[in-house]
């Protein structure tokens, strides 16, 4: 293997040997990422470092730091020796709500699981708002042209083979947007953050490259999307959740498009 070379701001190349033949490889970056509220360390990601303004508008609303993109008033990006810090500066009648949950984060040990606490458990075990009356219905027509649209979209994943991805697709199926990363929820964050900063949304849903988590339902329902497909089956977790919220859930097997709920 060769030395690390022409590193850019998301992948890397190095030169390897392939069945013998010395040939390009694009390796992923994944770096720290530290969000910063008004002056307040928060939390520290890993990331892949772009679309990082994006990330920030979309983690912001998921986490409820804010509750919607126009209660934040400027977002700096700045590198750093081991990362980025993305410096977010939000409107001051939230400070108090995010100054109360950090004072619980903190309280929190570290856990693989990442659910280590009561503070934690009550949170990930509480109602989802309902986006919507009903449920959004896709015909499996949409879902197949969306799923299978997606792997030209995503360029990062084409070079190293090892980034998720999500997508919005519009009710035609057509894919407007698509942002990558690493971490399959960073990669939500960026593209609904994406979309929140965008004017004029249109309808639609979003499409992940990953099996779908409670979490990505959590951050769904946060910014009002009224369905999801994943490329791999949803947990039971998900499944209640997406219930909760009246979100569409579909999954994608052999056979073609499955809906879940």
């Amino acid at each position: 293997m060769g030395d690390p070379q022409d590193k850019s701001d998301n992948a890397r190349q190095l030169e390897v040997s392939i069945g013998g033949q010395m040939a390009a490889w694009q390796i992923a970056e994944e770096c720290p990422v530290a969000l910063v509220y008004n002056q307040r360390n928060y939390a520290v990601m890993l990331a892949t470092p772009d679309d990082l303004e994006d990330f920030a508008v979309g983690f912001s609303i998921s986490e409820r730091v804010v509750n919607a993109q126009d209660e934040i008033k400027s977002i700096s990006v700045q590198s750093v020796d081991a990362g980025f810090d993305i410096k977010v500066e939000i409107d001051p009648a939230r400070l108090e709500r995010l100054d109360i949950r950090q004072k619980r984060r903190n309280l929190v040990g570290s856990a693989s699981c990442g659910l280590c606490g009561l503070e934690n458990a009550d949170s990930f075990l509480a109602p989802l708002p309902e986006v919507a009356d009903g449920c959004l219905n896709l015909p499996d027509g949409v879902i197949s042209k969306a799923v299978q649209g997606l792997p030209a979209r995503q360029k990062l994943n084409a070079e190293t083979y090892s980034v998720h991805g999500a997508a919005w697709v519009a009710l035609d199926g057509s894919i407007e947007l698509v942002r990558e990363d690493i971490g399959r929820h960073n990669a939500v964050d960026k593209l609904l953050g994406a979309r929140a900063r965008q004017s004029g949304q249109a309808d639609g849903f979003m499409l992940v490259s990953s099996r779908c988590s409670y979490e990505i339902i959590e951050k769904a329902a946060r910014h009002g999307v009224r369905a999801v497909v994943s490329i791999s089956a949803p947990t039971g977790f998900a499944l209640d959740k997406a219930a909760q919220s009246n979100i569409g859930l579909y999954c994608w097997s052999k056979e073609g498009p499955v809906r879940l709920f």
